[in-house]
């Protein structure tokens, strides 16, 4: 399971830091590149401390970092509906908050 959390994390950290770029070119938010940056950064950033043994401290950074970007989209997304981007962003993050709060759970009981 750890090693399907590793990848999600990559992939995750990918695709926030393309829908930063996205927002930058659509809307020209430097905000957007800036957190989709640094959030996708993190993100992949946690995946990799999955992947070399760290597990709890990048399950612990996959969580923080789900759940900031699940505070921010999901608000979002109830408010205008519309699935790009905040409806995508909303149910990565929630995957994100399932899948690292699993693992933290598998990491604790034995």
């Amino acid at each position: 399971m750890l090693d399907s959390i590793k990848i999600y994390l990559f992939i995750f950290g990918v695709l926030t830091i393309a829908g930063g770029v996205m927002g930058y070119v659509k809307a020209r938010s430097i905000a957007s590149i800036v957190a989709g940056g640094i959030c996708g950064i993190l993100l992949a950033a946690a995946g990799h401390l999955v992947g070399t043994g760290k597990v709890q401290a990048g399950l612990i950074l996959g969580l923080v970092i789900s759940l900031a970007l699940a505070g921010q989209f999901v608000r979002k997304f109830l408010a205008t509906k519309k699935f790009m981007a905040a409806g995508m962003m909303s149910l990565l993050s929630v995957i994100g908050l399932v899948l690292t709060v699993a693992g933290l759970i598998m990491k604790i009981a034995p």
